[in-house]
């Protein structure tokens, strides 16, 4: 591949523009679509579209690197230097001349540049978001620039993707952000719909509240781990279930597999990474999966107990949901199907417990509250 300068500022305005554009789609369809509401209501649809859009944009990131896209333009934030890649047809074409199975082919520079393109997008409504609660409703400005400031760490997190090579500690925080992205987008949309209807929160036991804190920590962590997985390629190192290799406990190099800050397919000292260590990264997160998934069964079941079934019922469903995938990315040698279903579904739970929390309060601040808030 020829060389390229990684960071290229050259096609920034167009490319801001370009966004800008595009997202004027979604914000004038809102506010024509319900141009008979108040604003308010019309700042709740748009961060509703936004959350969907994000959710999409997340997807898109895990096909693009499921598809070995990452690298489709080696520069950033545009391709060799243009807005797209219809600019960078020559350098496109003389790369994969080059390398024609490498990393740069005009159908992986367009996966790379729309993946970019969406996150823009997604980027400038976030900054929109924000400043209509800044302007509009002060009292609930905290949540729109949380995201906005998470949206821009995001966005630093995608350029080092592309220009630290697929380093796989920053590919694994790319995901885990994108994650955290989709989960306060929807802390802020529930933050306003409570606004809007002045809708009271259910009452839980302050025990089964710290119990889905928990479950959230834990499946960050699972979340994680996937990322490191498929971040170094060590899906198939483990191609049977519930065996490994033919073992219960098979041949693995911990130490090397976790060694967290090093290159893409090397060690720390830049040698090969041993084959044991990604059987050692595949077994971790396999195996790590059977507590998280107890724990989310348990989950499910406190929140049915306590009024929440549709959310009890979208946690059962997606659990066995992240079983079915994940074990087809395995056994049946990762096909892409599975391997995104895997991504969408680890975000539908992490959706569904923040949605849980969020509709929900602390009986015992309930109570402190209450207290508080009587007449002497």
């Amino acid at each position: 591949m020829q060389e390229v300068s990684l960071f290229n500022l050259g096609p920034v305005f167009k490319l801001l523009l370009l966004a800008a554009v595009v997202a004027m789609g979604p914000l004038t369809w809102v506010w024509l679509r319900h141009r008979h509401h108040d604003v308010p209501h019309r700042v709740h649809q748009l961060t509703a579209l936004t959350l969907f859009l994000c959710f999409d944009l997340v997807l898109f990131g895990s096909f693009t690197r499921l598809s070995d896209s990452g690298l489709g333009c080696p520069d950033w934030p545009g391709c060799y230097g243009h807005a797209s890649p219809f600019g960078a047809g020559e350098a496109i074409q003389a790369a994969q001349s080059a390398m024609p199975t490498g990393p740069v082919t005009l159908s992986k520079a367009w996966i790379e540049m729309i993946h970019r393109y969406l996150a823009m997008t997604v980027g400038v409504l976030i900054l929109t978001l924000a400043v209509f609660s800044w302007k509009r409703d002060r009292t609930l400005w905290a949540w729109p620039t949380l995201t906005l400031v998470w949206v821009c760490v995001q966005g630093a997190f995608g350029a080092l993707t592309v220009t630290m090579k697929l380093f796989p500690a920053i590919v694994s925080l790319h995901l885990l952000g994108g994650m955290l992205l989709l989960m306060l987008l929807l802390m802020q949309l529930l933050r306003q719909r409570h606004a809007l209807w002045a809708e009271s929160r259910l009452a839980l036991p302050t025990s089964v509240r710290w119990w889905l804190m928990a479950t959230v920590g834990l499946l960050l962590l699972q979340v994680v781990m996937g990322a490191w997985v498929s971040s170094n390629y060590a899906v198939m190192a483990c191609d049977t279930y519930p065996l490994c290799q033919g073992a219960w406990w098979p041949e693995m190099n911990f130490d090397k597999g976790f060694e967290l800050w090093r290159a893409l397919g090397v060690d720390g000292l830049g040698e090969a990474l041993p084959f044991q260590a990604l059987t050692a990264i595949h077994f971790v997160h396999r195996w790590h999966a059977v507590p998280v998934a107890l724990l989310l069964l348990w989950s499910a079941f406190l929140l049915n107990k306590h009024s929440l079934a549709i959310q009890a019922r979208g946690l059962w469903l997606l659990v066995v949901l992240q079983f079915i995938t994940g074990v087809s990315n395995a056994v049946l040698g990762w096909p892409l199907l599975a391997a995104l279903l895997h991504t969408a579904s680890a975000a539908g739970l992490l959706m569904l417990l923040s949605w849980s929390l969020g509709i929900t309060e602390s009986r015992s601040s309930r109570h402190i509250a209450t207290t508080f808030s009587r007449p002497d």
